[in-house]
């Protein structure tokens, strides 16, 4: 199982990026643990400069955008 961290202020880019992710692993049977975290604190030790971001398993993966289609499958890959 990977664990998905969406790293924002709570804004809805960052709601959609999490339900984004949530329904494109659900639909291909990939499962993921995704949490959100808002503390700007832990977005700034995560490296993080623009929101949403994502890291996988601790690996940021993207950052500044809701990610698109293709986006989302190569970061759940």
């Amino acid at each position: 199982m990977k664990k998905v961290v969406v790293y924002g202020s709570g804004c809805k880019n960052c709601t959609i990026t999490a339900e984004k992710l949530q329904a494109f692993a659900q639909a291909n049977g990939i499962e993921i643990e995704v949490s959100k975290e808002t503390s700007m604190m832990a977005i700034m030790q995560a490296g993080i400069m623009s929101t949403p971001g994502i890291a996988i398993d601790g690996k940021v993966v993207h950052t500044g955008s809701v990610p698109n289609d293709a986006q989302v499958e190569a970061i759940l890959a």
